[in-house]
């Protein structure tokens, strides 16, 4: 497939936008770790179990995954930008809510305070960069949008933990207050980049005045779509939660050194994400992708469970898992805009992403019953099946894209 030139001014605009959006991706990645990173000070501060601390990121999913569904009917009728800045502006309080919390209950209250904020990222930067960014560049806007947000599950842990070591929790909490109001800051003084104006009056224009907003409910790809973030979420949560932990049961490693396979997982999910960006720009078939690189993946994850590699080719093993589910990325993106009716970009977003936020809340529950068996194998047998019933979903909403098109 020929992909055509893309006017030098075009190119300029687009990687700005792409910058902006990713930018504040980061951010959005970033909040889901902000208590989470400081378990070790909380826990004792507050005389927390463990099932309390977990209840905190519960709860911020939760809300995250409800907000999600909604924002993308805000999005769609307000326009992008102004919920971006909204859910920046709140993860903004968020974290100082949460760094002047002397109780349970106010840790709590800025736990979902904060994925309320976190709730409107995925609708706001796919309505932004669909709308706002060529054709052409889509599958590497979508590419660094997935970069983006790895990085700032990168950083959040250092940053964090950092800080925390320095001067306190609070402090760590206080200072990551002003990351979410200096990229607001940022993107305001930008704001006219990340108009979408013209685009949703264009989009309010065509819509039928008797259609209902709900009618994207009824396209079953949509569905198929949540269906296959739910389950690759799982995935992604039983290696966020629980491979450390299964790699030390399963190879003796140290701490450090199971640490350092999450790190790769993490490194390489983002060097896929660049060259998924390319395999994506090459093909419409963006389903295919996805089933070769989550089979790949799957099958690393059950050799990992096996236990019969040596440790060092564990590390090199998970790293390969993470390029391969970072290859997907990109297609995976593409995949829902054209499983997506016309002019319902932003809910379709919303309600899809936020099966991500049900996957993340489900797996600690899931993954540390099989832990608390005693089971760490399983915690990689799972993966593997999770990512094969993922690529599963992927060719059917690629199939039934196909002809959907194939019928038009």
């Amino acid at each position: 497939m020929t992909v055509a030139a893309v006017p030098a001014n075009t190119l300029r605009q687009d990687a700005r936008v792409i910058t902006l959006v990713g930018i504040a991706h980061g951010v959005s990645h970033f909040s889901h770790l902000l208590l989470a990173a400081l378990f070790p000070w909380l826990k004792p501060a507050f005389g927390l179990s463990y099932s309390e601390l977990g209840l905190l990121m519960t709860m911020f999913f939760v809300v995250s995954g409800i907000g999600q569904a909604l924002a993308g009917f805000v999005v769609d009728r307000v326009g992008a930008r102004s919920v971006l800045f909204a859910g920046l502006a709140i993860l903004g309080m968020a974290a100082l809510v949460m760094s002047a919390a002397h109780n349970y209950t106010m840790l709590l209250a800025g736990a979902m305070l904060a994925g309320l904020g976190n709730s409107v990222f995925h609708p706001a930067d796919y309505t932004l960069l669909n709308q706002r960014v060529s054709p052409a560049n889509l599958g590497h806007a979508f590419s660094m949008h997935g970069i983006s947000g790895n990085l700032g599950w990168a950083a959040a842990p250092i940053f964090l933990t950092t800080m925390a070591g320095l001067s306190g929790w609070r402090s760590a909490l206080a200072a990551a207050a002003f990351l979410p109001l200096a990229v607001l800051l940022l993107l305001f003084v930008n704001r006219q980049v990340l108009d979408t104006g013209d685009a949703r009056r264009k989009a309010a224009a065509a819509a039928p005045t008797s259609g209902s907003v709900l009618a994207f409910t009824r396209v079953p790809a949509v569905w198929m779509c949540f269906g296959f973030f739910v389950i690759s979420a799982l995935a992604l949560g039983g290696i966020q939660s629980f491979s450390v932990a299964s790699l030390r049961a399963l190879y003796d490693m140290s701490l450090p050194w199971a640490t350092s396979g999450y790190i790769a997982y993490m490194l390489a999910s983002a060097a896929g994400m660049v060259a998924g960006g390319f395999f994506a720009a090459m093909t419409v078939r963006h389903e295919r992708i996805i089933a070769y690189a989550f089979s790949a993946a799957g099958v690393l994850a059950l050799l990992l469970a096996s236990g019969m590699v040596t440790p060092l080719m564990a590390i090199i093993l998970i790293g390969a898992m993470g390029f391969g589910s970072g290859v997907a990325g990109p297609s995976r993106d593409l995949l829902i805009r054209a499983a997506a009716p016309k002019n319902a970009t932003g809910r379709v977003y919303g309600v899809v992403y936020s099966g991500m936020d049900i996957g993340l809340a489900s797996a600690p529950l899931l993954f540390g019953m099989v832990m608390d068996a005693n089971h760490p194998a399983w915690v990689f047998i799972l993966i593997g099946v999770f990512q094969v019933g993922a690529l599963l979903t992927a060719v059917r909403v690629g199939s039934s894209t196909s002809r959907k098109a194939a019928i038009a």
